[in-house]
Parts: C-alpha cells; structure tokens; sequence
C-alpha cells in the first residue's frame, strides 16, 4: 500500500492525468448504456478491410450493432479501470488509455453505422490524406515558433503553396513545376513575417492576421481575373498520380494506407523524420531551441539570434507551402477562391496540441484528419447524429486540444518575443 498515491499530495499535471483516466472510465460507462443497452434493434453493420488489391487475411467483418457496441464498451471500460488502476500505482498507463480509448470509438462507429457498410482501411487512409496539409503547417509552426516566431500565418502558407502550384502547373503543364513553385510561394509569404516580426517588431500576432487576409485577398483577386476568365491557361493543372511501392502496397490494411499515394505524402514522411531528428539531435535544432528559449543565453555564446530566426522562418514557410501543393497538384489540380478554409488554423491547434513536437504534432493532425474523414463517412451511412453536428466535429476536436483537457502545454518561452541585438528581448 505504500505504492498507493494519495490525491491530496498529487502535482497539478499527475491530478490532470488522473482527471484524464476518470474521465475515460466515465464516458466509457456512458457508452455501454447509450450505445449498447439503448439501442432496440440488433442491425449488422459489416467493416471492410480491404481496399484495392492488396493481399487478404480479412475481407470483411460483419457484427451486430447493439451485441458489437456491448462487447467494445466492456472492453473500454475493462481497460480504464486498468489504466486507473495501473496509474495508482506510480506506473505508465498511456497504452491502456488509448487502447480504452479506442475501444470507445469503436463502441461508438459501430453504433453510429447500425445497418450499414463500413470502409474502415477507406476510413484509416482518408483520415491520412485530409491530415497531410495539417502536418505540413503543423511542422511549419514547429520550426517557426521554437525559434521564438509565432506563425499565425501558416493559412496564408499554405493558400499561396496552393496557388503557386496550381498556376504554375497550368502554365507548363508541368506538375513537377508546380511542386517545386509551391515552396517558393510560401517562402515568400514567410519574408514579409520575417521582415516585419524580426526586423521591425511588428505585434507577431496582428501581423499573422494581416498576412493571412493579404493573402486571401490577393489569390481571390487573381482568380476572379485570369483563373476563371481563361481557366484553360490558368487553371488546368496537371495532378501528381498516386505511386505504389512494390510488396508495402500489398500489405493488408497497412499498404494501401501508407504506401498507395502521391509524391507528396511520402515527402511528408521523410519532413517529419528531418525535423524529428534535426531538432533534438543536430546543431541546427539546437540553435533553433536556443533562440527560442533564451536569445541573450545563445547571443552570449555567438548565436546570431535574429539571423537564425530570419533563416528559420523561412524554411517553415517553405514547408507550409510545398503542404499546399497538396490542394491543387495533389489531389483536383485546380485552385479556388479560399479553398485551405480554416486549414492553417486547425494545424495551428496541432501544434499548440503537440506541445510544439514535432511527432505529437503529427499526432494531433492525425486526429483532426481522422475526426474530419469521419464526419465524411458517418454523413454517407445514413447516421443517426444530426449533418449539422457532424460538421462541427473537427473544430470541436480543435477547441478540446486547445482547452486544456490534454493538460497545461508551455510554448518555448521566448515565442513572440522580438529580439534587439545586444539589448534582449522586448
């Protein structure tokens, strides 16, 4: 019994984490009673596994809507209490929240889609590809905010990634052209941010807006006067076609979701392992923490405080930008009038979620992507949650990040805070 931990000497971040797995055993007790002893009628719901012609172990898995969600809320609810349980004893329970977790969704999907067809490796790699721009503006507001810039404007990023590749495309004919104009285009949006927050101290937040309704403006303008008027020239983009890798697109379930799709997704992979690795394991991530955490400390070893900013906010909007390639040349080859619509904003949320990780950044847009497929797919089965609130899924999974509830996150400290030379910050 000593073991034990008593709630009145717990910290404040072990009483979230215990909030965290009460909570979990609550809503899990909820879904037993809602979405299994509630339901009247025991419909087949019938999850598919496979998606193109990779090799199959399970085609498809046909369970009862009221016996399948009974069966997953036990389950849920047996691996809450074991997490309580498990982290009452001073020990790591992370594995059997998730698993609890998940086990909740399921309860949940299977409820949800009572009577109908699930495509649930459909489901797994949909939620991927909406989540592809959310990582690439997640990763840009990594770079961006660990060096101790704000990056409100990864909307902007990733609106101007979208256009120049899309024009650029049009133009040659050329998809090759466009993916390498994207970063450009994102680049530049990041000179004026880098221009106005590091130079002149500008108010990093009201500049990213700024920028943001700069951008907008500017590609609505240019659309409304070439883009539509000779859309043939202008907005005809060539699209990047998906690229299987031999013997890993085979594998079932895990092939066609990771090792089915265009250029740019497996770009993604490589960016987030650079960055993970960069930023905790080279003298470049070093300097970026520095800079972002304490400027004076790194000036007084001969940092260029400024200059290493100036260089990484760039290199975010570069990043941002080729995301946004994944508008026009990654999927309609075609650019609309505001067409990232809140994108930026989420991946901002992302960021804030994955405590400026780059792994639990993508992590977080992996959620949002996920929450956003979802909404999708349940619209399409005929579920009986109302459209209205199906779409405000992925903002409330954004608001639950950016709430709190998945404890206190601390920015570098240093972020938006403009640096002067030999006089600190200000």
């Amino acid at each position: 019994m000593e073991r034990m931990i008593s709630f009145a000497h717990l910290t404040t971040a072990q009483r979230k984490t215990a909030n965290r797995i009460i909570f979990l055993n609550v809503v899990a007790l909820l879904s037993l009673f809602f979405f299994a002893l509630m339901q009247k009628e025991n419909l087949p719901v019938t999850y598919s596994f496979v998606l193109g012609d990779e090799w199959k172990l399970l085609k498809e898995w046909k369970v009862g809507s009221k016996s399948g969600s009974t069966g997953f809320s036990v389950a849920a609810i047996i691996f809450s209490l074991l997490a309580f349980w498990v982290y009452i004893k001073r020990q790591s329970a992370k594995l059997l929240v998730a698993a609890g977790a998940i086990f909740f969704f399921m309860s949940f999907l299977n409820w949800a889609s009572a009577g109908d067809f699930v495509p649930f490796t459909g489901l797994l790699q949909g939620g991927l590809i909406l989540s592809v721009p959310l990582i690439f503006g997640a990763l840009a507001g990594v770079v961006c905010e660990r060096s101790g810039v704000i990056n409100i404007a990864i909307e902007g990023q990733l609106l101007a990634g979208a256009f120049g590749a899309g024009v650029a495309a049009s133009l040659t004919q050329n998809k090759w052209v466009g993916l390498a104009v994207a970063p450009l285009a994102g680049a530049l949006i990041s000179l004026i941010l880098a221009t106005f927050a590091i130079k002149y101290a500008i108010d990093q937040v009201i500049l990213g807006f700024v920028i943001n309704v700069l951008v907008i403006g500017l590609t609505t303008f240019a659309t409304q006067r070439a883009l539509t008027t000779n859309p043939v020239t202008w907005n005809n983009a060539p699209i990047l076609s998906p690229i299987p890798i031999p013997f890993l697109s085979k594998i079932p379930l895990i092939g066609p979701i990771f090792f089915n799709h265009t250029i740019i997704i497996y770009s993604l992979y490589i960016f987030v392992i650079v960055i993970q690795v960069a930023l905790f394991k080279s003298k470049w991530g070093l300097r970026m923490r520095s800079v972002g955490e304490m400027p004076v400390a790194a000036e007084s070893v001969g940092i260029d405080v400024n200059k290493v900013r100036f260089r990484n906010v760039l290199i975010a909007g570069a990043i941002a930008g080729y995301g946004g390639a994944f508008f026009t040349v990654g999927s309609v080859g075609s650019f609309s009038r505001e067409m990232t619509a809140g994108t930026g904003f989420i991946a901002l949320a992302a960021l804030i979620f994955g405590r400026w990780t780059p792994l639990g950044a993508v992590a977080a847009a992996l959620v949002f992507g996920f929450a956003d497929n979802l909404r999708s797919v349940l619209s399409i089965s005929g579920t009986p949650i109302p459209s209205e609130f199906m779409m405000m899924v992925p903002y409330i999974a954004t608001i639950v990040a950016v709430s709190g509830f998945v404890g206190k996150v601390r920015a570098p400290a240093a972020d938006g805070i403009a640096y002067k030379r030999g006089g600190g910050s200000h």
